[in-house]
């Protein structure tokens, strides 16, 4: 055996090792652009907001924070079966992979080789050769590497994915959950106001018969029962809507959970105080924002790829074989080294167009990282100023509902008196329901704008959930 291609093909790889470690690695390198969030959220915190840092533990489970046993464990549900969340965690499968294959590429490649040959050579024995082949493509301009480095940002922009398709996944449940209680609830209302508004009809009935009243208080008191009972049939189409909406969630079929959600509920209250940090934390918790400048970093290391195809490429291989010559059945040890260098001499412009294209696209995603953080800003401080106003709003309207309701109640009692005319019973039934209806569906909204809060501060996942 000759030992000088051996010891060429190790000289050849103890080169190429010393190029890869001491190459140059060309394009930009990542740097996290400057946000532009106040120190301070614009919009006074009140109703039980404080700027206090937030627990990222409390975030990642927050609906936890409204007491609700039935709520969690359909979360719970979700997290495990609904199938977007799933089709979110193959992406991750698969980025991880492209990653594990732009790693590869920094190492030599080995194969193994089998030549058949139709009919045996006369100067052998065999029809067969066998061998090894190495090849090793040097990163000596970080092509490779800054490759690699857009497969672990892409990586990175796959996981926050997932983070944020948690983050919708939970705000969309408990929106779901919150519409169902307040529609039981609007339903309980619109019955209790029924039954009373029957009780008015058979009194405005009794003193028609007596001679105390016109037919004309009959039918405007059967007409304004028969409205509030047409509002039912509607109502609970809607309840069926959304639990069909909570078994979707949960990756079941619809109709699945209907025994389950049947027996009405309160609606969700808001926790006594709720922690919402300061702008910079909101921006660093979000997903989406986090998931945009993973992309940016992505699109900067391919700038680095682009510009690498403007300098020489080095390869290396090697080759070590065997085969039997004849006429004794003796194999015979071969080996060889080569070493290749390529470079573009003219190509009308491709390369610096290529370039040209990917700081293009850098500076969309760095135009999207942007928009982005401005977004999520304005997010939040709607979220603060929507759950503010209407728990204002619904302190107001309980106040209205009470009045409303003794007023209904003294207004039958003059008419069974015959003190008043039947239109005052009526405008106050009517205004009872109305502002009875209106606090239902402002308790509503104050439960989903804290829903939309929570969601605004990327409330909702963390790394032990993926």
């Amino acid at each position: 055996m000759d030992p000088a291609p051996a010891s060429r093909s190790r000289r050849a790889l103890a080169v190429g090792t010393a190029l890869t470690l001491v190459g140059c690695t060309v394009g930009p390198n990542y740097l996290r652009p400057p946000t532009s969030e106040a120190a301070a959220w614009h919009e006074p915190l009140g109703s039980a907001l404080t700027d206090a840092p937030t627990d990222r533990d409390r975030l990642a489970s927050w609906w936890r924070q409204l007491g609700d046993p039935l709520l969690d464990d359909l979360v719970a549900r979700a997290v495990a079966g609904n199938l977007d969340l799933r089709a979110a965690r193959e992406r991750v499968l698969a980025a991880g992979a492209h990653r594990d294959a732009a790693e590869a590429a920094l190492y030599p490649t080995l194969r193994a080789k089998l030549v058949l040959s139709p009919k045996k050579p006369p100067s052998s024995s065999s029809k067969q050769a066998t061998g090894l082949e190495a090849l090793w493509t040097l990163d000596a301009f970080g092509a490779l590497r800054r490759g690699v480095e857009a497969s672990l940002d892409d990586l990175g922009a796959s996981e926050e994915d997932l983070h944020d398709a948690l983050v919708g996944l939970a705000a969309e449940l408990v929106q779901s959950y919150v519409d169902l209680r307040g529609l039981q609830a609007r339903i309980a209302i619109a019955e209790q106001n029924l039954e009373a508004q029957s009780q008015t009809a058979e009194l405005a009935h009794w003193r028609s018969a007596a001679g105390l009243t016109t037919v004309l208080d009959v039918e405007r008191a059967d007409a304004n029962a028969a409205q509030t009972r047409s509002q039912l049939p509607g109502l609970r189409a809607q309840v069926e809507e959304a639990e069909n909406r909570i078994a979707i969630l949960v990756g079941e079929v619809p109709g699945s959970l209907a025994a389950l959600l049947e027996a009405p509920g309160p609606i969700p209250s808001a926790p006594a105080e709720i922690a919402v940090g300061v702008p910079a934390e909101a921006l660093l918790q979000r997903p989406d924002v986090r998931r945009a400048e993973r992309q940016l970093a992505a699109e900067t290391a391919r700038v680095g790829v682009a510009k690498a195809a403007a300098y020489p490429s080095i390869s290396l291989s090697g080759a070590i074989g065997t085969r039997a010559i004849s006429p004794a059945p003796v194999a015979s040890l071969s080996a060889a080294a080569a070493s290749e260098f390529a470079q573009v001499i003219f190509d009308h412009g491709a390369i610096k167009a290529r370039i040209r294209a990917q700081k293009a696209v850098r500076a969309e995603s760095l135009a999207r990282f942007q928009q982005t953080t401005l977004s999520a800003l304005e997010e939040v401080e709607d979220g603060i100023a929507a759950f503010g106003g209407e728990q204002d709003r619904r302190v107001l309207l309980a106040e209205a509902a009470d009045s409303a309701g003794r007023a209904a109640l003294l207004s039958r009692d003059r008419y069974a008196s015959g003190l008043v005319d039947f239109q005052v019973v009526l405008d106050a039934e009517r205004s009872l329901y109305s502002l009875q209806d209106e606090l239902v569906a402002s308790e509503q909204l104050v439960a989903s704008d804290l829903v939309r809060l929570y969601q605004s501060l990327g409330g909702g996942w963390s790394t032990e959930a993926t």
